[in-house]
């Protein structure tokens, strides 16, 4: 019996796939439980508008994404702090400041899980770093530090 799959299921498949199950398993398990439907015309449609319609959603967040990638690649964000000797700040700029400070400078939200820094800033100088926007879209961002 083909059925489509509801729910990912260890050794059998994963969600949306269509399998060839005994038709003991299918009725007495996978249908009873909500795990599969049956693998009709209806169903078929069903699945295959979900995937058109997911496929289109992905093909969206990746187009904004790159007009995002475009606008973030090669802007530079200035921190003006207050330093002490050599350089050294009193405390640190995170990744949290700097999505903050590109918002107030540029007007766009950037999420600072996106931000990668090793570990925070904690002296004044020029540092660059990458901005994850999406799985395969990342840009360059430069952070100025200056000490007061």
């Amino acid at each position: 019996m083909k059925v489509i799959l509801t729910a990912d299921i260890k050794g059998v498949g994963k969600k949306g796939e269509i399998i060839n199950a005994s038709d003991g398993y299918a009725r007495n398990y996978l249908l009873p439980k909500g795990l599969a439907m049956e693998a009709n015309e209806g169903n078929l449609q069903s699945l295959k508008e979900k995937k058109d319609s997911q496929k289109f959603r992905k093909d969206t967040e990746l187009q904004e994404a790159k007009e995002l990638a475009k606008k973030v690649n090669g802007l530079s964000v200035v921190f003006k702090v207050k330093t002490g000797e050599n350089g050294r700040l009193f405390g640190s700029i995170t990744n949290k400041d700097i999505s903050e400070q590109i918002k107030k400078q540029y007007g766009f939200d950037i999420d600072k899980r996106k931000l990668v820094l090793e570990d925070t800033i904690k002296a004044a100088g020029i540092y660059n770093l990458d901005v994850k926007i999406y799985p395969e879209v990342t840009a360059k961002l430069k952070v100025e530090v200056v000490g007061e």
